[in-house]
């Protein structure tokens, strides 16, 4: 199945490390990525599969009832594509924030990098504006 580069990116999201169930988030890794697929994170590298599903195993395990929401649309170009997001528990202030890049082949997600975002809620940029005068 080939799927267009923003669904890459808003699934790999919600039905990836956004998914509880271990069966259905295995699922979705065997449609969204490739064999081969390679995932980016500021501590470490993970290839293939097997490996993408240990690692969004364990960061779902740390925190389960935190949700992700994409805060501006996915931007796709050429064969890449980006998503900002935020995370953290329905209802309250996000946890933290990320860009996920990704490089698709064949409507597939061939490598993923992540890179988590500096954000700042309402009051965090009031209180900076008004601090610099």
């Amino acid at each position: 199945m080939s799927n267009s580069i923003s669904t890459l990116l808003t699934r790999n999201l919600s039905d990836v490390f956004g998914e509880n169930d271990a069966a259905r988030r295995r699922a979705a890794i065997d449609e969204l990525y490739t064999e081969d697929c390679v995932f980016y994170e500021p501590n470490g590298v993970y290839r293939g599969r097997a490996d993408i599903d240990r690692v969004a195993g364990a960061i779902k395990a740390t925190h389960p009832d935190f949700q992700y929401q994409i805060i501006a649309p996915p931007e796709e170009l050429g064969d890449t594509g980006r998503v900002p997001w935020i995370s953290g528990r329905p209802g309250e202030p996000p946890a933290y924030a990320g860009t996920d890049f990704i490089i698709a082949r064949d409507g597939r997600i061939a490598a993923i990098y992540l890179y988590f975002d500096k954000f700042f809620d309402k009051r965090e940029q009031h209180f900076t504006l008004e601090s610099k005068h």
